[in-house]
């Protein structure tokens, strides 16, 4: 069915199957994610370091393996950290890592708030 100067209705169906069917092939392969509080904590860290200036970018990926939030400088560079979530290493040394962009691990742990300290440097006051 065609509308008007060769638009089609993109209600109709042109062949195949239903989009309603799931096969074995459409599934999406299993992948390691950061969950909603995960997020929240990371991008609360982001945004206080976007308002300081120092932070203007960042990037998400979730692979099979691990979960990767990295941010830049600026978008052009390579990232200055990666908070990274690899559930492989829970047991061990924790599932979360702060990598810098040397590749150092700034910090492993199991806690994610504890990880991010490493990186989340605030000022404090000191009384007496």
């Amino acid at each position: 069915m065609t509308i008007g100067s060769g638009d089609v209705d993109p209600s109709q169906s042109f062949g195949g199957g239903s989009p309603a069917r799931s096969s074995a092939s459409n599934q999406v392969p299993n992948q390691v994610t950061f969950s909603r509080r995960e997020l929240n904590r990371i991008f609360d860290l982001y945004g206080r370091k976007v308002a300081a200036g120092e932070w203007r970018d960042y990037a998400i990926d979730f692979l099979k393996d691990r979960a990767v939030f990295s941010v830049f400088r600026r978008s052009s560079e390579t990232p200055l950290y990666r908070i990274e979530k690899d559930p492989k290493l829970a047991r061990r040394q924790g599932a979360y890592s702060v990598i810098s962009a040397t590749g150092l691990i700034v910090r492993r742990g199991h806690e994610l708030d504890r990880v991010l300290r490493s990186i989340d440097v605030s000022l404090s006051v000191v009384a007496n």
